[in-house]
């Protein structure tokens, strides 16, 4: 039975920098470009030279607090959807099918946004988008494929940038793992499991 084997690939395209001179203030970058990427190949050296890696990537904006607070009207409002991000939509591309938080995502491309309310959070996956969107997708409840709810946590040192992240589990089986998300204080978190196909998924290295 074929094996898959998990690469997870973290990047940024706005890098911080702090300068070690007494008097220089700290300067944040602009909002840039991020993505949290797995790539799924087969174990097997002979089936991964004929098969064609699988990739689950979230690209998202990636905005910083610059001494602001989160959850207030002008960064990210209680009860209205949020971008998850900055500037252009936040996709998910998957060329599995998949389950997200118990619903299923069929491979393909999507936005995700998310919903914050004081009794917690949702992610919103919207329908699939081909092309992506060059720019922020305005919500349409109607364009939603699954709600899902995010478990919450504090964090004790704040994130200064939005990072999300796409964890592995390194348990056997089918590849699955966490999907997260902190910025400020907040930590959120989710599911995502692979679907197996024709037996072809059978674990996770």
């Amino acid at each position: 039975m074929p094996n898959y084997r998990v690469i997870v690939v973290l990047a940024c395209s706005a890098m911080l920098s702090t300068s070690l001179a007494a008097q220089a203030p700290m300067r944040v970058a602009p909002s840039g470009r991020a993505l949290t990427e797995v790539t799924l190949t087969l174990a097997d050296s002979a089936a991964r030279a004929a098969a064609k890696p699988s990739i689950i990537r979230i690209d998202y904006g990636q905005p910083h607090l610059r001494g602001r607070k989160l959850l207030t009207d002008s960064l990210v409002p209680y009860d209205k959807p949020w971008r998850t991000g900055a500037n252009a939509a936040t996709t998910l591309t998957t060329d599995v099918d998949m389950v997200i938080g118990g619903a299923t995502v069929p491979k393909g491309r999507y936005v995700l946004q998310t919903f914050p309310s004081r009794s917690g959070w949702k992610l919103l996956v919207q329908k699939e988008i081909v092309p992506p969107p060059a720019t922020q997708v305005p919500y349409n409840p109607a364009d939603d494929l699954a709600r899902i709810d995010l478990r919450q946590s504090t964090v004790t040192a704040p994130v200064e940038s939005l990072t999300m992240s796409l964890i592995p589990s390194r348990e056997p089986g089918a590849p699955r793992g966490q999907l997260t998300l902190a910025w400020g204080t907040i930590a959120l978190t989710t599911d995502w499991s692979v679907v197996a196909q024709a037996e072809a998924l059978r674990g996770a290295r």
